[in-house]
């Protein structure tokens, strides 16, 4: 996703995908004094690498930009001009050169320069032009002056096919296409507006062919296919799943093309459908029919030809007893997304082959979406697919806010309004870390921005860093005191001179006695007394941030004390403030500290039923107290038609309050 430009002295810039700067890094002194002959960009399972080419013959590599580890490889004996052509090659883990001068091929590892010979090499086959090494690294093709043609293995131990090409000229590119797990193997090479593709398949490339092309176009070699970018068009060479064969096939009578054919008809009101769809049972092949057009459905690109071979596969489905459902809901859910993300407004034309490999985070998460700031597009896909949210929402609204800083969101506006934004869109979101979204404001020179973020941090431990890194001493003191954490406190440089028994007493004494009493609890590891410190203390919070943070402090010191009941019961406190802050937002009525028997009470009263229900639900209200409540909640409101609809639902465990209702 990201722009390198490796510049003549060695220099390596990176820009994103809209191609802003983000960092440069250099790739050594030698590189520098003996400048940049030939560079190529690499990939393997550590990362992006970079290899280059000096004027002095020599090659330096970094096999991973993130992680930059400068290799400096041998040299090549008596090399006096540049190779003809050279490929970065990963086995074992380790990243090595193989370069051809000539004749001969030579493989560069971390300490040596070797002389290698592919076996089944004709001796009459010429000094090499081009060589081309597959996406997984594990295929080598070998183009020489003569036209011929050798392909095999990169450990040059086997050799897969031989050809004599009728070209003898070197192609611009050369690239390999091929599928996962398939034995289709060929080699893709480009002229001038030619496409040559040779193989030695029994079903599909079988010697050469050519297309032609109408513009200059470039070949970018993937996973499973080849695209071959013009100015003007995409397209994508690849090897025919053997799903899509065996439906579309002229004359195919595989199950999966019958069972096509009988939705088809079934369709038209024709009675053929009918003939098919015995041919098919008869043969007890109609599971494998439906997995058929479902596999198939996958690999299509538009959305008309999917629609139908899914519709035949439900159609299938209707005739088979007790069918996994999973497949075909799990393929409609996987083409949704696939089809919003190929949209040309969109512009990632994922095949279902990569697709699984992007997973959701990948897709969703910094890598592909979200780094094109497509973030409603984002945030759609991640409830469709019902990911957590700190897998997905979570980390999407982070980048938001970061971007947001990043480009000065608000001009017009205060760093109080700005933060407050930021806050109304983020909330109490798990997963969401104010401390680096302030972090990234102060990088970006808006301290004050950062201060007023840092306010909706609910862990001190993550305020406190940030805001001596600040130098905003006092107020990194007074979140440590605010805290209770005396460790943390400690870490702030005190204005004041310190007392002789304790740096952090002269500022506890400030405070009320019982921020002493806390010391106390402190260094006596009393862990029970300061989880009641917390609780009793969230209540002197007027943000519903700083009450949740206390409380979870609370969570961790009963934890400590091995209390789990009150652990337990905070944490349920916890749960019941943030939903009755939602309701308090959704219904514009105070529930902010009513308890849970009065917010479901109110719930019924207001008629919200289906809310007070998912409270009944989370919090496991017992069936005796859940009727009472709501029977008596019911006859306050002379609601006599919901409660006949209530009293039918089930078995009313505890009677009817004929009491309550006159």
């Amino acid at each position: 996703e990201d722009l390198l430009c490796i510049q003549e002295d060695g220099t390596v810039l990176i820009y994103n995908l809209f191609c802003e700067f983000k960092r440069h890094f250099s790739m050594g002194n030698e590189v520098l004094q003996n400048h940049v002959l030939e560079a190529k960009v690499f990939h393997t399972e550590y990362g992006t690498g970079v290899a280059i080419l000096t004027g002095a013959h020599r090659f330096s590599l970094a096999t991973n930009i993130d992680d930059l580890k400068l290799r400096r490889m041998p040299e090549v004996p008596g090399l006096q001009k540049p190779p003809s052509c050279w490929a970065v090659l990963s086995q074992d883990r380790v990243t090595i050169v193989l370069l051809a001068v000539g004749q001969d091929l030579y493989l560069l590892d971390n300490t040596s320069c070797s002389v290698v010979t592919p076996p089944g090499m004709s001796p009459s086959a010429g000094s090499y032009l081009r060589m081309a090494v597959s996406f997984n690294y594990r295929c080598l093709a070998l183009f020489a002056d003569s036209g011929y043609i050798w392909m095999g293995l990169t450990s040059l131990k086997e050799k897969l096919c031989e050809f004599n090409c009728s070209i003898r000229s070197a192609p611009k590119q050369m690239v390999w296409c091929m599928r996962p797990r398939s034995r289709q193997r060929a080699v893709v090479m480009a002229w001038d507006r030619q496409l040559m593709g040779v193989g030695n398949s029994t079903e599909g490339i079988h010697g050469e062919h050519r297309f032609v092309l109408d513009e200059d176009s470039y070949l970018v070699p993937e996973l499973d296919g080849v695209r071959i970018l013009s100015r003007t068009s995409h397209e994508f060479l690849h090897e025919i799943p053997e799903a899509s064969q065996e439906i579309f096939k002229i004359a195919s009578m595989a199950p999966g093309a019958l069972l096509l054919e009988a939705q088809k008809e079934y369709e038209k009101e024709s009675q053929k459908a009918d003939e098919y769809l015995r041919e098919i049972k008869d043969q007890k092949l109609l599971p494998e029919a439906v997995s058929q057009c479902i596999e198939a459905a996958g690999y299509e690109h538009e959305p008309d030809t999917q629609k139908s071979l899914l519709r035949a596969a439900s159609f299938g489905k209707c005739f088979i007893d007790k069918f996994p459902p999973e497949s075909f809901v799990r393929m409609c859910q996987d083409l949704r997304v696939l089809n919003a993300i190929r949209d040309y407004q969109i512009g990632i034309p994922l095949t279902f082959t990569q697709y699984p490999l992007q997973d959701g985070a990948g897709l969703l998460g910094p890598s592909r979406l979200v780094l094109r700031r497509l973030y409603p597009l984002a945030i759609r896909i991640c409830e469709y697919l019902r990911l957590s949210k700190i897998q997905g929402v979570s980390r999407i609204l982070a980048h938001w806010a970061c971007y947001k800083v990043r480009r000065r969101l608000g001009k017009d506006k205060s760093d109080e309004e700005v933060a407050h934004a930021i806050n109304q869109k983020l909330g109490d979101t798990p997963g969401i870390s104010y401390s680096e979204i302030a972090a990234r404001a102060y990088d970006c020179g808006r301290t004050e921005l950062a201060i007023k973020l840092l306010e909706y941090e609910p862990r001190s431990g993550e305020q406190v860093p940030l805001l001596l890194k600040m130098k905003r001493s006092k107020l990194a003191l007074s979140k440590a005191i605010e805290s209770g954490d005396t460790d943390l406190a400690g870490w702030a440089p005190l204005p004041v001179p310190t007392c002789p028994h304790s740096p952090v007493a002269p500022q506890f004494c400030k405070h009320q006695e019982r921020e002493t009493l806390k010391d106390l609890y402190n260094q006596d590891d009393n862990h029970q007394e300061l989880g009641n410190f917390h609780v009793h203390s969230s209540y002197s919070e007027k943000r519903i941030e700083g009450r949740v943070g206390a409380l979870q402090n609370a969570v961790d010191e009963y934890y400590k004390a091995k209390n789990d009941f009150a652990a337990k019961a905070t944490e349920d406190q916890i749960k019941l403030l943030r939903l009755q802050r939602h309701l308090q937002e959704d219904f514009d009525k105070p529930y902010l500290d009513l308890s849970l028997h009065d917010t479901v009470s109110n719930l019924i009263l207001d008629g919200h039923h289906k809310r007070a229900e998912q409270l009944y639900r989370e919090f496991k209200i017992p069936d005796k107290r859940y009727w009472w409540l709501k029977l008596s909640a019911l006859a306050n409101r002379g609601d006599w038609e919901e409660m006949e609809k209530f009293s039918k639902s089930k078995k009313s465990p505890i009677g009817y309050l004929v009491r309550v209702s006159l």
